[in-house]
């Protein structure tokens, strides 16, 4: 945050009505926060000051001009992502939120922590059900942090041939360990299921070790989080190497009417958000059926010419996803 000088200067011109000086000292606050490399937060305060971001002072992210390929197929082995989403279009449980909250915190005040010893968690795990923000929230990670996300690529890096899954391991971490970044291992169960699992052959066990070891020695500039659907079928020694846990549940009713306030932004409606019966209708959904439903429910009121959003639209979608899911359990 600015200092407690720019703060009190702030809130003085303000109150004097002094127009000169309040911008004086705003652009200051923007400045400040932008040399602390809060990048995002200077470009909200350009956005209340003057409408819009200045365009000359947006973050450059530093994107790596080559990603490494594997040897087989010449495929990348990861996906590089400018991330666009930010900490408000996430709703998580109030305990996520707040670990999430502590994690950027770390981050932001790295240096602090570093005066004394200590240093910010660079590995995470984020578990939890399908749909319930795990992708998501690694890029507001990425997003909040103002760095590129690097998605690792899980076809990619698994081959084949003997040996090879791990040689593409180490080329993804020798890679993340230069260039900061957030690196998503999305699927992370792929690379570290359970070794006492007697299906798997030799193979993978000698992957998850692989992965294990690469965890253990990574002292790199980059943030690694791992996320899975399937913690249960993780190794148990692959917990301990990471700094902190997350778990993503589905929404309760409270957190769907947020989801909707945010997702419904924007859109002319009949109904209001805060009417229990509309949040009712989205009661089980995950975060991404939720979306999913508005989408196609935008998509059915544009088309039909029409101009406000209706209840009738939001049930239509809703009997669509129905009818989706039941295709899906179906299969």
């Amino acid at each position: 945050m600015a200092s407690a000088k720019l703060l009190r200067q702030l809130i003085k011109t303000g109150a004097e009505g002094n127009q000169d000086a309040f911008h004086q000292v705003s652009q200051q606050v923007i400045r400040e926060e932008r040399a602390k490399q809060h990048h995002l937060l200077a470009n909200d305060l350009e956005k209340i000051l003057y409408g819009r971001p200045m365009q000359s002072d947006l973050p450059n992210f530093p994107f790596p001009q080559h990603v490494p390929t594997d040897r087989e197929r010449n495929l990348p082995l990861l996906e590089m992502k400018e991330p666009l989403r930010r900490l408000e279009d996430v709703v998580l449980s109030d305990d996520t939120a707040s670990m999430l909250d502590e994690l950027l915190q770390e981050h932001h005040r790295a240096d602090l922590l570093k005066s004394y010893g200590l240093y910010p968690a660079d590995k995470s795990l984020f578990c939890g059900p399908p749909g319930c923000g795990k992708t998501l929230t690694a890029e507001i990670v990425a997003s909040e942090l103002a760095l590129p996300l690097a998605i690792v690529r899980i076809d990619s890096v698994i081959s084949s041939y003997l040996g090879e899954t791990a040689a593409n391991l180490r080329q993804v971490f020798d890679f993340i360990s230069a260039v900061p970044m957030v690196v998503l291992f999305d699927e992370f169960d792929a690379l570290a299921k359970e070794r006492a699992d007697e299906a798997d052959h030799g193979e993978l066990k000698r992957v998850v070790n692989a992965v294990l070891q690469m965890i253990d020695n990574y002292r790199g500039k980059s943030l690694l989080i791992a996320a899975t659907n399937h913690e249960r079928i993780l190794d148990a020694a692959v917990w301990r190497r990471f700094d902190e846990v997350l778990v993503f549940e589905p929404p309760n009713l409270e957190q769907l009417r947020r989801l909707l306030a945010i997702k419904l932004r924007g859109l002319r409606r009949e109904f209001e958000i805060d009417d229990a019966r509309i949040a009712g209708l989205f009661k089980g959904m995950s975060h991404a059926d939720a979306e999913r439903v508005i989408r196609r429910a935008a998509k059915d009121m544009i088309l039909s010419g029409k101009e406000f959003l209706s209840e009738r639209h939001l049930r239509t979608a809703i009997r669509r996803e129905d009818a989706r899911k039941t295709r899906v359990k179906g299969s």
